[in-house]
């Protein structure tokens, strides 16, 4: 069997968009136009065929899948006056269409099908031709965090960035997931992983936890009734645990003594001491304990209200 070498068959042979080619064999995309070229020494007319996938055994012309090389269908290219042909291979194929797979591309110097190769000058080449994919870039469409805490003025950070104190609304945000920390003084911080989807508006609401601290409260004396916010906590001493960091209102009560409030700090994760000292009542040195005695005298329009206070007679 006599080979003739289609030189540019393999060496030149490529394609204008988008395809690659290596000794032998090359790839391209379905649709695109392959420049097939070499040259032939042994006649004045290269006969082309294909064969591949869905398509006759023994091959049909490259420009018309319809067309049979058996049945004297091919696709004929003139040598020029330098031995050398070339052909624009549109892989649309012009009356029919190609399905994506791997073909050959026949190039003989007479008009031989497959079957009727064995005293001809032939060469091959292979071509793998994909279907063509498009790649659409959509630009992302922002979306936005409206967020709010309990209670209020909470520092936020997104990502690691600071954005500022709640209520809050951020915008601009590229789709995807985030992560938010809230933290607030003396309250515990928060942290969650939201969505932001494309042109829409994530609500995120935290609500904070108070840190907590402990409270021990003494009287001087002792066994004064106790009221913590406003809220009966007994006879001191007391010891009251898990209260909220902050300021703090203890009311303190003892028969014979005067009333005391006052305001006490806890810190969080510490244990305060409050004492409180309980006073009696001032008396004047030599009198019992001041019983005011209303006496009204008129004169004129008017009257005046006068306390007289009442002592006992010394002397005879």
């Amino acid at each position: 069997m006599k080979h003739w070498n289609l030189y540019a068959g393999i060496l030149l042979l490529f394609v204008f968009v988008g395809s690659a080619a290596a000794s032998g064999s090359m790839q391209s995309y379905l649709g695109n136009t392959i420049k097939l070229s070499g040259y032939c020494y042994s006649s004045s007319t290269v006969y082309l065929f294909l064969t591949g996938p869905n398509l006759p055994t023994n091959g049909v012309a490259l420009d018309n899948i319809y067309r049979r090389a058996d049945q004297g269908g091919f696709t004929e290219v003139s040598v020029d006056d330098h031995d050398r042909w070339e052909y624009n291979w549109g892989t649309n194929s012009l009356g029919g269409g190609l399905d994506a797979g791997t073909y050959t591309v026949w190039a003989v110097n007479s008009p031989n099908d497959r079957s009727h190769l064995g005293e001809t000058e032939y060469s091959t080449i292979s071509v793998s031709l994909g279907n063509p994919s498009i790649s659409v870039v959509t630009p992302a469409i922002p979306g936005s965090f409206n967020l709010r805490s309990v209670p209020d003025n909470a520092s936020v950070v997104i990502n690691g960035n600071y954005k500022g104190s709640t209520p809050l609304t951020v915008s601009g945000l590229d789709p995807g997931k985030y992560t938010i920390t809230f933290s607030r003084f003396d309250y515990e911080k928060f942290s969650t992983t939201a969505t932001i989807e494309a042109g829409a508006i994530t609500e995120v609401t935290a609500t904070l936890q108070p840190k907590t601290g402990s409270l021990v409260i003494n009287t001087t004396p002792s066994g004064a009734q106790i009221l913590l916010d406003g809220n009966n906590v007994g006879t001191a001493p007391v010891t009251r645990t898990n209260l909220a960091a902050g300021n703090h209102t203890i009311n303190a009560t003892l028969d014979g003594y005067i009333p005391v409030e006052v305001q006490v700090r806890v810190i969080a994760d510490q244990s305060v001491t409050s004492t409180i000292e309980l006073k009696k009542p001032s008396v004047i040195p030599g009198m019992t304990a001041p019983v005011p005695i209303p006496v009204t005298i008129g004169a004129c329009t008017c009257a005046i209200l006068i306390f007289a206070f009442c002592r006992p007679r010394t002397g005879p």
